[in-house]
C-alpha cells in the first residue's frame, strides 16, 4: 500500500479504462483522466463517493486517447462549471470534433464530443494542496501527451508514458511517423526527475522505477530493431481492446468491425503484405486465444 499525500486518491481501473487520480483540497477537485465512455457513469460514481457532495472542478486530460477521455462528456454534464484542460496540440481538433484526427475513427473506437476550457503548456504548473504539479511533455505514445510530476512528493502521473511493465503502442509509428525516439527522450525526462511512485495510465502505481524503465527500454529497444513486433503488438491491443469493450462478438461481426479500422488495415498493409486481411486477422485473434486473453466457441470470440 503506497501512502499518498493529502487529498490525492488513486483510482486502479480495469484495463478498458484508464486510471483516474482525483487531486483536491478546499477549493478544487481535479480529475486526471476519466476513462472510457463506456464506464463513464462508474467514473462519476468514484468521483462522486470520493468527493461526497462537494463539485469536481476540472478535469486534465494526459492525452485524448478514448480511454483517458471518454468520461468528459458525461462529467461534463453532470458539473457545468467544470473546466476541461486538454494538451494544446489537439486544441484545434477538438474545437471543431474530428474524430478521424483525434484517432477515434482510425481506432475504431468511440468517444463522446466535448468541449475544453484551456489548455496545458509545458512547464507550467498547476499548485494544489501548497504542492506543486508541473506540467512535461511526453511524446511517443501520442505526440502531444503530458505527463504530471509532484515535485514536493516526487509522484510522477505517467499516464501511457510509462507503465510496470512497458509502455503505450506507439500509435504515430502506425502512421509511419518516427516516433520511437521520442518514446526514448520521454523516459530519459523521467528519469531525470527522479521519482520515487508513479502512477501509471494502466496498472497498479509502484515505485521500482528503475526497474520500469529498463523494461521499458528493452522493450523500446526490441521495436527499434524489428518494428515488425510492435506492428503485431499494436494489433492485438486494437483487437482485445475491442474485446474488452463487447467482451462477446461474433467472428463475422469482429472481422466487420476490423475491416472498418483504418490502423489494422494500415498495420496489415504495411508489415504482412504476404497475407490477404482476412487470414492476417484471423492469426492475430488465434494469438489473442493461444496467451488466453480470448476464447473461442461456436463463432463467437469471448473476452478473458
Amino acid at each position: 500500500m503506497h501512502t499518498l499525500p493529502l487529498g490525492v486518491t488513486f483510482f486502479e481501473r480495469g484495463w478498458l479504462s484508464s486510471n483516474n487520480i482525483l487531486i483536491q483540497d478546499e477549493n478544487n477537485a481535479i480529475l486526471v483522466d476519466s476513462g472510457y465512455w463506456t464506464h463513464a457513469h462508474q467514473t462519476e460514481q468514484l468521483v462522486r463517493q470520493a468527493l461526497k457532495n462537494r463539485p469536481l472542478t476540472r478535469i486534465i486530460n494526459t492525452h485524448l486517447h478514448s480511454d483517458h477521455c471518454g468520461g468528459n462528456a458525461l462529467l461534463q454534464q453532470q458539473y457545468p462549471n467544470i473546466e476541461i484542460s486538454i494538451p494544446s496540440g489537439h486544441a484545434y481538433e477538438v474545437d471543431r470534433w474530428d474524430a478521424d484526427a483525434l484517432t477515434y475513427i482510425p481506432t475504431g473506437q468511440h468517444c463522446p464530443a466535448f468541449s475544453k476550457t484551456n489548455i496545458l503548456i509545458n512547464g507550467e504548473s498547476i499548485k494544489i494542496h501548497d504542492m506543486t504539479w508541473r506540467i512535461h511533455s511526453a511524446p511517443g505514445h501520442d505526440p502531444h501527451s503530458i505527463v504530471l510530476f509532484n515535485e514536493q512528493a516526487k509522484i510522477l502521473i505517467s499516464a501511457d508514458a510509462l507503465w510496470e511493465n512497458g509502455f503505450g503502442v506507439v500509435f504515430p509509428e502506425i502512421e509511419g511517423k518516427q516516433a520511437f525516439d521520442e518514446v526514448a527522450c520521454t523516459l530519459q525526462i523521467i528519469e531525470e526527475l527522479k521519482p520515487t511512485l508513479i502512477l501509471p495510465g494502466h496498472g497498479r502505481a509502484f515505485e521500482d522505477v528503475s526497474g520500469a524503465l529498463a523494461r521499458a527500454r528493452s522493450r523500446l529497444k526490441q521495436f527499434q530493431s524489428a518494428p515488425e513486433k510492435h506492428a503485431a503488438y499494436a494489433a492485438k491491443v486494437l483487437i482485445k481492446f475491442k474485446l474488452l469493450e463487447v467482451q462477446k462478438i461474433s467472428v463475422d461481426d469482429l472481422y466487420i468491425w476490423a475491416k472498418s479500422c483504418k490502423y489494422l488495415q494500415i498495420l496489415q498493409h504495411e508489415h504482412a503484405k504476404q497475407m490477404d486481411f482476412k487470414s492476417w486477422f484471423e492469426a492475430n485473434y488465434k494469438s489473442l486465444e493461444k496467451s488466453n486473453a480470448c476464447k473461442l466457441e461456436n463463432r463467437f470470440i469471448i473476452n478473458i
